[in-house]
């Protein structure tokens, strides 16, 4: 089996060193095509003003001047033939949960696999971002190569991919994976912190709030929280189905 690595936290990131050794305990033909710097927040989106620059850093190990989305798409269209059977993205440096994967490049990175053919899953470790700490991948590589071994074992649409988040725990407290739905933020705990430089002149950092909710059970958000791997069916289709069956008949 092929799996093409990628993330959104850097070439040089400690998650894709993580992933790597998930990867290989699945297969031995492992690729890495990662941004150069980090790209968090950067979404799916996609460089079109500028040309891509990639530089071998290693046997099947590439970096791009560019996106998560990116990456993929040099990986799948300009490095690797035949293409990959797995696109793993990740380990990320923070949870992707609920609305959070609309602005993850983590999740990009497994959107566009998914976009260009290939089985996709996103992997995210939860930690809560206090002052100086890192995030413990313990339970990401304890239980990432099992959790990717069952899902290969399932059928998936092609149009789906699946996002894994990790709990803040370790990985001996972990207490199991639950298929769940994405769940619903909080948005009023985003704020933004106004500060001056130097100079006198105002910058802006966008903050969260950690503080945790009561999310409803069924959630990736609520397994998380209690201890468990959230494991989440994506699709990348927008519609909302009912309101378009309404419009249909009323119109």
């Amino acid at each position: 089996m092929r799996i093409l690595l990628t993330n959104d936290d850097g070439i040089n990131a400690e998650g894709l060193a993580v992933l790597e050794r998930i990867a290989r305990a699945l297969a031995d033909d492992v690729w890495v095509v990662a941004p150069e710097a980090d790209q968090s927040g950067s979404s799916h989106s996609l460089t079109v003003q500028e040309p891509l620059r990639m530089r071998k850093m290693g046997d099947k190990r590439f970096s791009v001047r560019g996106t998560p989305t990116d990456c993929v798409i040099m990986a799948i269209r300009q490095v690797l033939d035949p293409k990959p059977d797995l696109v793993l993205s990740g380990v990320n440096r923070g949870q992707n949960l609920a609305d959070d994967v609309t602005y993850s490049g983590t999740v990009a990175g497994a959107m566009e696999g998914m976009l260009l053919g290939v089985r996709s899953i996103a992997m995210s470790q939860c930690f809560g971002f206090a002052s100086g700490t890192e995030p413990d991948y313990g339970p990401a590589e304890a239980h990432g190569p099992e959790l990717v071994r069952r899902l290969l074992d399932t059928h998936l649409p092609d149009e789906v991919l699946i996002n894994i988040n990790f709990p803040d725990c370790p990985a001996s407290e972990v207490k199991g994976a639950k298929i769940t739905v994405q769940g619903k933020r909080d948005q009023s705990l985003m704020t933004v912190d106004r500060r001056q430089d130097g100079r006198g002149e105002d910058y802006f950092w966008v903050t969260f709030d950690r503080s945790h909710a009561e999310p409803p059970e069924g959630t990736d958000l609520r397994a998380c929280y209690d201890g468990f791997v959230a494991v989440t069916p994506i699709k990348l289709d927008l519609t909302d189905h009912d309101l378009h069956k309404r419009l249909l008949a009323e119109w």
